[in-house]
């Protein structure tokens, strides 16, 4: 490698799991690398959600991205092909050891646009101590969630991002995936159905509740004692650590519906490099490191990153540290849906995620709505930028 100065920067997500790990990374491969410094900046998660790939990657080396941009990154190529340069034996270890889907899902058409350092999607999280105190169990039904929200002691990410998550859940759960052929984007049956089961849940949740996200969800049920339980938001091992927050959370699979573990839709994060980088080569060495087991096991999660290599999540070490975190929710992410990643996608997942919350909220047509579903995924097919 190299011995000239180098600077490498790179764009991430303003929490704790998506930032501080990535500057310790950072920070270790620089002691490893003298001549060489990474800065990671940060930006909101709805950002990290919206923003496009294609205007960062115009500004910054390293790009923390979400797999809903594989599609947009195959065609525009704004991101380079790690297939194309990275060792055949390493990507292979990734393939093996990914959690779930977490590794395909950042590749589409064959260009592998990231590589899956963060893994994640959606559990529920309960309060231990105050499901305890008020003669409770953890929910293990839809039914048993509908009990505990009635009671007023669930919540829920209601913003429309999470919504539209929440959807393509129960319609999986229900037995169709969604965005299987270009004429609707769900069938008549199973998104009528899908509508009204959280239509039902949506009379009982917290008004409060639609205007967060996970990790405002996480923060309400560690700051306050209102919420014991949340069945569905994207997990943070962090909440589940010792002395992280002023409450423990304790993570756990999610709950069956009509008889079906509720297949949630997969997320975590990727670590992609800027076609327009100047450095290349050490920006490859620095991914490798980063999605190397021994670092994912070590320095990344140490420093609040939840790992996207499955060495990781079967660790000893941790688990102990997360309260089996990693063993208890690993079949929910072995289970979880690849949302889809067409060019056009990000389109709809702009749009389609308010009306159905506006639905839980108020109620209305469910027709309707799931009319105005369909006309946006067909639109979104359309799109080419």
């Amino acid at each position: 490698m190299s011995q000239e100065k180098i600077q490498l920067i790179g764009i991430t997500w303003d929490h704790s799991r998506g930032f501080t790990s990535a500057v310790a990374t950072a920070q270790r491969f620089h002691e490893l690398h003298p001549n060489v410094e990474i800065t990671w900046e940060k930006r909101s998660l709805q950002a990290f959600a919206d923003e496009p790939i294609n205007k960062l990657a115009e500004r910054y080396d390293l790009l923390i991205i979400d797999h809903p941009w594989a599609g947009f990154a195959a065609r525009t190529k704004v991101i380079i092909p790690l297939n194309e340069y990275l060792p055949k034996e390493f990507l292979e270890d990734q393939a093996a050891n990914s959690v779930g889907k977490s590794h395909e899902s950042y590749c589409f058409d064959g260009y592998q646009s990231a590589l899956a350092i963060d893994a994640a999607t959606p559990v529920a999280a309960s309060r231990p101590d105050l499901l305890e105190k008020l003669g409770k169990k953890a929910p293990e039904t839809w039914e048993d969630v509908m009990d505990l929200a009635k009671a007023g002691l669930v919540a829920i990410p209601g913003i429309p991002q999470d919504t539209l998550m929440s959807f393509y859940m129960i319609c999986c759960t229900l037995g169709e995936d969604v965005a299987l052929t270009k004429d609707y984007f769900v069938s008549e049956t199973i998104g009528l159905k899908a509508l009204e089961i959280l239509k039902e849940l949506g009379k009982y949740i917290d008004p409060a509740c639609y205007d967060m996200n996970p990790i405002k969800v996480y923060e309400a049920m560690t700051l306050t004692d209102k919420y014991a339980y949340s069945p569905f938001a994207y997990g943070y091992t962090n909440y589940s650590r010792q002395g992280y927050a002023k409450h423990f959370l304790k993570f756990h699979d999610v709950v069956s519906l009509e008889g079906n573990k509720l297949i949630t839709t997969l997320g975590g994060t990727g670590l992609a490099i800027s076609a327009n980088s100047n450095h290349r080569e050490i920006a490859l060495a620095y991914a490798q490191y980063v999605a190397s087991p021994e670092t994912q096991k070590g320095v990344f999660f140490d420093n609040g990153g939840q790992p996207g290599h499955r060495g990781a999540w079967l660790d000893e070490r941790t688990n102990a540290v997360t309260s089996n975190y990693f063993t208890d929710t690993l079949p929910t992410l072995d289970r979880a849906f690849l949302r889809p990643r067409y060019h056009g996608h990000m389109y709809f997942q702009d749009h389609a995620g308010a009306p159905i919350r506006e639905y839980m909220m108020k109620g209305g047509d469910t027709k309707k709505v799931l009319d105005g579903l369909n006309q946006l995924y067909i639109e979104s097919l359309k799109k080419t930028m």
